[in-house]
């Protein structure tokens, strides 16, 4: 039946079809995690290699999310979403055909199918991001909290059923029960993905898509860019910076020049207005969302893993928590019917910086199900209520203001969230092992300083650590992979055999070692979650400061455009209507 707020007959249709989108995100993302391992014993890879395989990451997919965005009103949301499938399917053709490139072209050939298909896959999952949020926006003008909120309870359920596929499928062993003898082949693991690919493929053949409210009310595109205006795409010119210095490894100045220089080019486009206040503090606080929900769940579970002592049960908290986000993200529309956008931030906040807290603090299984139960409940709201509010108040910026916000969140995850986090660990890990075992911190200290934005410490070698966690396995079979290949870099073959000389004198001390390097370990990823519990505690006063400001200014109301035709049926007729935002 269709909703009675709803601005197409289609409505339901392409919301679920969104749905589906974001849910085959997930599903890929979660099933590519479980047959890593199955890649590197197939083809020979090392941890560094598939490492590269799925690099990029949040920081690609916002960069994608933003390009997107700036050409989603020009394009058509449905010519980009055929871009997507297109992406989506592509991507999954080159993958299964990497053991064809391995039988005719060995090791290399399969890296480059590996590395281009997970490349395309994080594109096509870019551009659907950048259209689905605007889209339902568009379809639900009056109720774009609780249809973005479902819309976007595809991803936990995508990470819910990628999870699920990967504990029965990879054969491994779950509290003593196998599902599987052996692991099912890992091509047909991954199709999987291509289920809800097809389904949202078939949902949205032959269906009309609406423009944004902002090109159907004759808004021009310079005008959308001016909504985001000087102030917006400073907040996104920074980000970029970051992103050329971090991640495309070019110098600081270059990267500042660059950044500079797109910043003072968007300007002279749009005038050089300035752009609404409020919206440039909405995009850093939702860069401080992406930093605490996406940049946490990097390390969440292999903290809560090892403070339970098992994987297993980490891994099956992961699916309580991604369920819990699943359903809860059902019943946004009531709960702002009771408070507001803004109210349901607030409470978000306080319960994120809560749980958080009290999983720094978690010593058994039981605890940290109770805080990762408030945590959840903290973050489920957040994003898809962030990119509720900003198209609320700022609808003359069509797809490119609510694209500004995702690729913003995911950016920020990617450049300052993941590694801020990692960072700490680092800080913390490393200074309690000095002070337990001077010796033993030797031993196992990074041989280089890691970086964090002008900060620096030595954290634990991760190579080190990790031929300690499996005593040496993976060290001596990625040596044996390099030695067979002959297209090995002597410096990469110097560099393992380094690793596992060493190894084969650490081991005498490995007993002990390890229970001071884990209980390091621990102790840094604790205080990580402490810290980072600062983050929603300050989103928290942000949100009550906008609260505030809107109770001043009459309440919170979303804004309307109206069209210039509009504006003068109203003036003739004598009609008092909506202030234009």
């Amino acid at each position: 039946m269709q909703h009675a707020e709803a601005t197409a007959p289609n409505a339901k249709r392409l919301l679920w079809a969104g749905f589906m989108a974001i849910l085959a995100s997930g599903v890929g993302f979660s099933i590519r995690a479980g047959i890593l391992s199955q890649w590197a014993e197939q083809y020979g890879f090392t941890q560094t290699e598939l490492g590269a395989i799925t690099g990029g990451g949040l920081t690609g997919f916002g960069i994608i999310i933003l390009l997107s965005s700036l050409i989603a009103d020009q394009f058509g949301y449905g010519r980009l979403m055929v871009t997507a499938f297109l992406m989506h399917v592509t991507s999954a053709a080159l993958t299964l055909a990497t053991g064809f490139a391995y039988a005719s072209g060995g090791k290399p050939l399969a890296f480059q199918c590996l590395f281009w298909g997970m490349f395309l896959f994080a594109v096509g999952n870019g551009i659907a991001e950048a259209v689905v949020n605007p889209l339902v926006a568009t379809l639900f003008p009056k109720e774009r909290t609780h249809y973005l909120n479902i819309l976007h309870a595809g991803w936990p359920a995508g990470l819910i059923l990628g999870g699920l596929i990967s504990v029965v499928f990879t054969g491994e062993e779950l509290f003593g029960w196998r599902p599987l003898e052996k692991p099912l082949a890992w091509q047909a693991q991954i199709s999987f993905f291509l289920i809800p690919v097809v389904l949202y493929g078939l949902m949205m053949l032959g269906q009309r898509f609406p423009r944004s409210e902002a090109s159907q009310k004759g808004v021009a595109y310079r005008d959308m860019l001016r909504e985001l205006g000087m102030l917006g795409a400073a907040v996104i010119c920074v980000l970029l910076g970051l992103f050329l210095q971090k991640d495309l490894r070019l110098p600081e100045l270059v990267a500042i020049g660059i950044a500079a220089g797109l910043w003072l080019a968007f300007g002279f486009y749009i005038g050089f207005k300035p752009g609404p206040v409020l919206l440039a503090l909405l995009l850093v606080t939702h860069a401080l969302v992406g930093y605490v929900e996406l940049g946490t769940d990097s390390w969440i579970g292999k903290i809560t893993g090892a403070i339970m002592e098992s994987k297993q049960r980490g891994l099956l908290l992961f699916v309580y928590t991604s369920s819990l986000m699943f359903i809860l993200r059902f019943f946004a529309g009531p709960i702002v019917e009771k408070t507001s956008p803004l109210g349901l931030l607030f409470f978000s906040g306080i319960l994120g910086a809560i749980g958080l807290t009290l999983l720094g603090n978690a010593n058994d299984v039981w605890m940290c199900v109770i805080a990762a139960t408030v945590y959840a409940c903290g973050k489920t709201f957040l994003w898809p209520t962030m990119l509720a509010v900003a198209s609320e108040q700022f609808p003359r910026g069509g797809a490119v203001t609510i694209g500004a916000m995702g690729g913003v969140g995911m950016l920020s995850a990617g450049l300052l969230g993941g590694p801020a986090i990692g960072f700490q660990q680092d800080t913390f890990a490393s200074e309690r092992l000095r002070q337990a075992d001077p010796v033993v911190y030797e031993r196992y200290k990074s041989p280089t300083e890691n970086e964090f934005l002008g900060l620096r410490t030595f954290g634990l070698d991760g190579a080190k650590v990790g031929v300690l966690e499996d005593g040496g396995t993976e060290a001596l079979r990625a040596l044996e992979v390099l030695k067979a290949d002959p297209k090995t870099k002597p410096e990469a073959l110097e560099a393992q055999q380094r690793l596992v000389d060493w190894w084969m004198t650490a081991r005498e001390t490995a007993e002990t070692d390890k229970k001071l390097v884990t209980d390091a370990s621990l102790y840094g990823g604790r205080q990580a979650l402490r810290l980072t519990a600062i983050v929603p505690a300050t989103m928290a006063l942000i949100y009550l400061g906008m609260i505030l400001y809107f109770r001043a200014r009459g309440g919170y109301k979303p804004q309307i455009i109206v069209s210039h035709q509009e504006e003068v049926e109203m003036m003739t007729g004598g009609v008092a209507g909506p202030a234009e935002f």
